[in-house]
């Protein structure tokens, strides 16, 4: 049996957007979706840069090494986006999905990063075979979410997992499958699954037998949606050479490239239907082009990196969150300390977080810390914890009565000198050697 490719590639800028981020490559042995993000030129740079590096393999490789093969070349693809990421400041936080099927012999191998997507039409069933690598589907796996919710969710775009700057050890999955006759594939980007439902893929790959008219279909479905992001398919049969019968039209052969790996990036393939020629009398000029040295003077200019910043913003406000839980929860605790000199209630908690305090003092008391005993002022010193400030007050109650029965008495008024006779002499006496006696004394 000798298998080849019939296959179509589109991409459009999409309805809102001025340039186009996605890149598409479709050859008789290699068909890789790429969907750039990081900015203006950061996305376009770096779907470009992939498809650069994967276009090498569109070629006759051994069926036994096509999984490592590709493996490499989509690992060498993320060297290179770092390495342009490091060397060129304006790039910093690009990245792009890989969704690539490299064909050898009977067998596809199939690496895939991201939530570009490959759908399989086989026995008139069509099964999505690649798994989103998002947030959403994450939410998804573990139940949390249903997929009714998943489709409305705001951040079903957040990437977990993404070749470029944003992911420096990506994680690729990798798997072998047979290249059956009669099979039709489909990879895609999000612009395109994002809006057209798997019914309505079903449906399209079945009513179109020409993979030029199916792909068109599918992107015009995408525009008619709202095509608020670029739009890029490819569409292939695998067909049996042995079995092709006489006039049928033969396998292709020319490679097509699409979206800003191809020179007329920002011009639609497939701006036929009303939807995309009302946006392109509303669309925006581009803005100045990134000039870059591996693409040619029209390269488009950046975007912002919107995923990364939602991540972002909803990282920052569940650390927030956190913390104000538990600031909130520590200014419901009080303690008894000191301030060296007297008692204080104090409001918060006794442990300072490095150089900011976790309380304040509530009241100063009247209890010197003199007053007490030794033992009491070591622990008001090392602080004592209360419930609330009720059970606080009774502390500082206790105290008070504690120091007032450790105060010494007042002390007793001394005797008068001016009455009867006293030590030493008596009235008209002296004291002293040499005194003279008294009367009826013995001289």
């Amino acid at each position: 049996m000798s298998i080849a490719l019939r296959y179509a590639a589109r991409s459009d800028v999409g309805l809102v957007r001025s340039n186009n981020q996605d890149s598409g490559y479709a050859g008789s042995h290699l068909l890789v979706v790429a969907d750039g993000m990081g900015g203006h030129a950061g996305g376009d740079v770096a779907s470009s840069v992939a498809i650069g590096r994967l276009a090498g393999l569109d070629s006759d490789t051994p069926a036994s090494d096509i999984v490592a093969t590709l493996e490499e070349s989509v690992l060498d693809a993320n060297q290179e986006i770092l390495r342009r990421a490091r060397d060129e400041p304006q790039l910093r936080g690009l990245g792009t999905t890989i969704t690539a099927l490299l064909r050898a012999e009977g067998k596809f191998a199939l690496a895939h990063i991201g939530d570009s997507r490959a759908y399989l039409l086989r026995e008139e069933e069509t099964t999505q075979v690649t798994k989103d690598h998002t947030f959403v589907q994450r939410l998804l796996d573990e139940g949390r979410l249903t997929e009714e919710e998943a489709e409305r969710h705001p951040q079903r775009s957040v990437l977990m997992r993404v070749l470029g700057d944003v992911d420096a050890d990506p994680e690729l999955d990798l798997s072998l499958r047979p290249a059956h006759p009669g099979d039709r594939w489909m990879l895609c980007s999000d612009g395109l699954s994002g809006l057209v439902s798997l019914d309505t893929i079903d449906a399209t790959l079945k009513e179109f037998a020409d993979p030029g008219e199916c792909a068109d279909e599918l992107v015009q479905l995408a525009l008619k949606g709202g095509g608020p992001d670029n739009i890029t398919c490819i569409v292939a049969d695998v067909i049996d050479l042995d079995e092709l019968p006489r006039g049928e039209e033969a396998p292709s052969s020319a490679p097509q490239i699409v979206g800003s790996a191809a020179r007329n990036r920002n011009q639609p393939t497939a701006a036929s239907g009303p939807a995309a020629k009302a946006a392109a009398l509303t669309r925006e000029e581009p803005e100045v082009p990134y000039e870059d040295e591996d693409f040619s003077e029209d390269e488009p200019p950046r975007r912002s990196p919107w995923p990364a910043l939602v991540a972002m913003v909803l990282l920052v406000a569940l650390l927030g969150g956190v913390l104000w839980a538990g600031y909130a929860w520590s200014q419901r605790q009080y303690y008894v300390g000191t301030d060296g000199t007297d008692v204080v209630l104090y409001q918060g908690l006794s442990q300072d977080l490095g150089p900011i305090s976790m309380s304040d003092p509530v009241e100063v008391t009247d209890v010197a810390l003199d007053d007490l005993p030794e033992a009491t002022r070591q622990q008001v010193e090392n602080t004592i914890s209360a419930s609330d400030r009720d059970s606080a007050e009774a502390i500082i109650d206790r105290l008070e009565q504690v120091a007032a029965a450790n105060r010494p008495p007042p002390s007793s008024p001394a005797p008068s000198d001016g009455g009867g006779p006293s030590d030493g002499g008596g009235i008209g006496g002296s004291t002293g050697d040499g005194a003279s006696p008294g009367p009826g004394e013995e001289t």
